[in-house]
């Protein structure tokens, strides 16, 4: 029997914790045998949550048995971690154990190490914090989950549910997985390559970058280069681009198109503007061009967007 472990941290989001232990202990195989043994374990035998505490039977010895470990998220993007649990990730990915996250749960695997030069993702509100924190991880913040092979991230939320199929899928194949989604009430149609659905918020404030990424978001439409964005700042492009790559994680421009996104989202699900005129208010130039980076970022054409997600009368 495949021996899943799920590992839990103070300030442990429930709901992350919820979803793999859901789907995994339901898992049943064609002959009726249950397909995994899933446990809870934690450094201390206490644990609280934002509502309520938990009481644990198993330490971090579990996971030198484990088959696959899972860390879900917590409240804290710090990526404060304890030497202890480091040591047993690390243990464990030397080992050949397969390793995943769900959500913030990615700060962990970072600090601890075994993220170093891949690809992986978090929640959306914490990518910018985690390629600050950890310059060596190459997040991704437009997928719901990244499989690495013996390394798995994933988006926050329900993004978790997506994981957690996939590896059923991967375990046990297809038939298996499609029952353990139906339990779920699931599909098993969304891929990993699909992109989070980020919530338009107004760029943060508490950033040296905050008053420039207002004038950007005022001034979405113009256009906009590199050396424009550099002398509204009165600092030179090289610069620009350090602190851009510091603080958000991203070059200028690569933030101004993903900005352009957000704004095109929000057009697309409260007016009834054509696309056309969508990509002009967006800053995009043609709709051809919103077209491209619409499919790179969010992985679904404008128009399937609108049909899921328009609301008029807001």
């Amino acid at each position: 029997m495949h021996r899943v472990v799920i590992v839990v941290q103070q300030d442990v989001v429930s709901f992350d914790l919820s979803i793999p232990y859901e789907v995994f202990s339901r898992v049943t195989l064609s002959s009726g045998e249950a397909g995994y043994r899933v446990r809870v374990c934690a450094e201390y035998s206490e644990i609280k949550t934002s509502g309520f505490g938990l009481m644990l039977r198993w330490g971090l010895e579990q996971l030198a048995e484990a088959d696959t470990i899972i860390i879900p998220g917590t409240e804290d993007f710090s990526g404060a971690v304890s030497d202890a649990l480091k040591a047993a990730v690390r243990g464990a990915m030397a080992n050949g154990t397969r390793i995943a996250s769900i959500c913030s749960g990615s700060f962990t695997l970072a600090a601890s190490g075994v993220l170093d030069g891949l690809r992986a993702t978090t929640h959306w509100r914490a990518v910018s914090e985690m390629a600050r924190l950890f310059p060596k991880v190459r997040v991704d913040p437009n997928v719901l989950f990244v499989d690495n092979g013996q390394i798995l991230t994933s988006a926050g939320a329900a993004a978790g549910l997506d994981l957690c199929l996939h590896m059923v899928r991967c375990d046990f194949g297809a038939t298996v997985a499609a029952d353990a989604a139906r339990l779920a009430v699931m599909s098993l149609e969304r891929e990993g390559g699909q992109a989070q659905f980020i919530v338009h918020s107004a760029p943060e404030s508490n950033s040296a970058l905050g008053p420039l990424l207002i004038w950007l978001e005022d001034n979405l439409d113009q256009p906009l280069s590199l050396k424009t964005i550099a002398a509204h700042a009165a600092i030179s492009s090289r610069t620009l681009s350090r602190r851009f790559l510091e603080q958000m994680g991203a070059t200028p421009l690569q933030w101004l198109s993903r900005a352009r996104v957000r704004r095109a989202q929000l057009l697309l699900e409260t007016t009834r503007f054509s696309v056309e005129q969508i990509a002009s208010k967006a800053g995009f130039g043609s709709s051809t061009t919103l077209r491209e980076r619409f499919q790179q970022q969010l992985g679904i054409s404008p128009q399937r967007y609108r049909r899921g997600f328009n609301r008029p009368d807001d």
